[in-house]
């Protein structure tokens, strides 16, 4: 059975209450139903975490290897735009990845403009809400099928 680790970041959490003019109604968990919906139509196993600290998503890629997962979806959220260290987990632990975004980060602020993740991944999803989640781990379980 395929097992994909999904990664929620910073903020994350307040999904449905944080600014729902920019990042919709649908709270994290409801997103996770999605998920975890999509997941059972496909045969996949899935594994969800979600983190404010930056270091402990950096230790949920480094252990995604070693736990037997094929693949990440990751949202990295604030930290697409500053943190080299979890763009260096993502280029060292040899899994297929795919960043997500609920927004356009490239029709937002300026500083968001750029992502340190995209690079290192193997494709990226945004500007689709919630639906960025499901069209993402779509794309990287067919990925993972190809191989």
């Amino acid at each position: 059975m395929i097992k994909i680790l999904v990664i929620h970041g910073p903020n994350l959490n307040l999904l449905g209450k944080r600014e729902p003019a920019i990042y919709g109604r649908v709270t994290l968990d409801g997103i996770n139903r999605m998920l975890k919906s999509m997941a059972k139509k496909r045969g996949v196993g899935l594994v969800i975490k979600q983190s404010n600290l930056e270091g402990r998503i950096v230790d949920f890629i480094q252990q995604a290897k070693k736990n037997k997962f094929q693949g990440i979806l990751i949202n990295p959220a604030a930290y697409t735009h500053t943190s080299v260290a979890l763009r260096d987990s993502i280029a060292s632990c040899g899994l297929l990845t795919v960043e997500v975004h609920l927004s356009n980060i490239y029709s937002r602020e300026e500083f968001r403009h750029k992502s340190l993740v995209s690079p290192v991944a193997k494709g990226t999803v945004l500007g689709f809400g919630a639906r960025s989640y499901t069209l993402g781990l779509e794309a990287l379980i067919d990925l993972i099928e190809a191989q």
